[in-house]
């Protein structure tokens, strides 16, 4: 069996974060939270790392990336650009930017041929979270079933400003039934609340999000371009329009296949603000003196 690969979504420009925190150092030793989470990928035996990046980025990331993992596991760049995989279709001439997260998975199609997982490339993690999605994709994933890792919602807030997540609802054998954009959620006293004029303005405590760690067979693709060719049909010529994993992950649902949610130990953090950054590097500081990852990853 084909070991897993780890596709990661690094094509993104991070505007409210203000610069390309994608390559920014956190760790001791310069280490990206990317490093992290390849890190975490390779011990956890996925056997392949594909960065969606845009093209004109791909000489910074090589060189970053590649004498670290030169010789640990096999790399691919693969680019999103607004023309990949839309089959000649064309856009409305002043639109610039690519199609959204499921169209950025989708460009990685040529050269991921075994199950796989998807994640953000400034989010951390956990190596629980890595290990658990191995098992999935080495035993249960399939053609009918793909997968979600599932983080609580009260560990995945800022202290510095509002965040948006995929707000998850379940059916009643606990798997995905639906993911729910929400916007403006904060923390305020002991509550948590959603100023984004949809019902319920409160969330409870227990709510379960998408941090975009997804678990899919490699049926995933051709499943994709089918409704990317539909989804350029209806909104192509809308110039903010986007392609998300969750639109993908809906209309599998809706056609009788499962997402299963797989439940994680770890804890997660990411970067949404400059502020953040602090709280990132003293989390990987703590974890090293707990020795969960050596002072210097590659080394």
């Amino acid at each position: 069996m084909a070991k897993p690969a780890l596709v990661i979504l690094a094509a993104g420009m991070a505007s409210r974060y203000g610069s390309m925190k994608q390559v920014e150092g956190f760790g001791p030793s310069g280490e990206t939270i990317m490093d992290y989470s390849i890190y975490d990928a390779i011990r956890a035996g996925f056997g392949k790392i594909v960065f969606i990046i845009r093209k004109e980025f791909a000489d910074n990331f090589k060189s970053i990336f590649e004498p670290k993992l030169k010789g640990l596991v096999a790399t691919e760049y693969v680019y999103q650009q607004l023309d990949s995989f839309t089959n000649g279709y064309e856009p409305a001439a002043d639109r610039t930017k690519p199609w959204g997260t499921a169209h950025a998975v989708l460009c990685a199609r040529d050269v991921v041929k075994e199950p796989f997982a998807v994640i953000n490339a400034d989010d951390f993690y956990g190596s629980d979270a890595f290990v658990q999605a191995a098992a999935f994709l080495n035993g249960s994933c399939s053609s009918r079933n793909y997968a979600i890792v599932g983080y609580d919602l009260l560990r995945t807030l800022s202290d510095h400003g509002t965040v948006n997540r995929g707000v998850c609802t379940l059916d009643a054998n606990g798997d995905l039934a639906g993911i729910r954009e929400r916007i403006n959620i904060s923390r305020k006293n002991d509550r948590i609340v959603c100023d984004d004029g949809q019902e319920p303005e409160e969330l409870p405590v227990d709510t379960r999000v998408s941090m975009n760690f997804w678990c899919f067979d490699q049926s995933y693709f051709d499943y994709t371009q089918q409704l990317f060719d539909a989804f350029l049909a209806e909104s192509g010529k809308e110039l903010k329009s986007e392609f998300f994993i969750p639109i993908v992950a809906d209309q599998f649902i809706r056609e009788g296949g499962k997402v299963s949610i797989i439940p994680t130990s770890s804890l997660w953090f990411g970067v949404t603000y400059k502020e953040d950054a602090p709280f990132v590097a003293s989390n990987l500081k703590l974890l090293i003196d707990q020795g969960a990852y050596p002072a210097s990853l590659w080394k």
